[in-house]
């Protein structure tokens, strides 16, 4: 499976008619293959991985950190698509985000992922929705969208 990035987005924005995001569904639409792993080290969020055996149809597995709250979890996810999506060339065998969602690609490159990921579990749309019904409190939007207080915290307060 070869997406072009109109294609990819266009597969993202199909999963964003509602939240939360469900994230595994929408990395199984992009031919991606998520991994729950138990026994991890808590510093070790996720990584993203060249597997002809364990990918899915585009060749890439996701694994996550079991151990992390579900919030987390989606998070995780989310950017390691954006890493997919972003940074396909860089993936060579493997990219490995820890806690702070640090690789040895550049800090760019994970702003860009966290932006991206961001983006695909709060996008503007539904926040603007819910924020039109009078859900304005930060923990009240975090819970709908299933991310942490602090993500929604600072989604709502960038204008972007």
């Amino acid at each position: 499976m070869n997406q072009t990035y109109p294609e990819q987005l266009n597969i993202i924005r199909r999963h964003q008619v509602a939240a939360p995001i469900q994230t595994v569904a929408l990395a199984d639409d992009l031919g991606l293959r998520v991994w729950h792993v138990p026994n991890w080290p808590d510093d070790l969020s996720g990584k993203i991985v060249k597997s002809a055996e364990q990918g899915g149809s585009s060749g890439y597995a996701i694994y996550v950190n079991k151990g992390h709250h579900v919030n987390r979890r989606r998070f995780t996810t989310a950017h390691e698509i954006a890493h997919y999506i972003l940074h396909r060339q860089f993936i060579g065998d493997g990219i490995v985000d820890d806690g702070l969602y640090r690789s040895r690609l550049s800090n760019s490159m994970e702003v860009e992922a966290n932006k991206m990921a961001a983006d695909i579990l709060m996008p503007r749309h539904l926040l603007n929705q819910h924020m039109s019904t009078g859900v304005n409190s930060v923990s009240e939007l975090a819970r709908i969208f299933q991310v942490s207080e602090s993500a929604m915290s600072f989604r709502v307060g960038s204008p972007n």
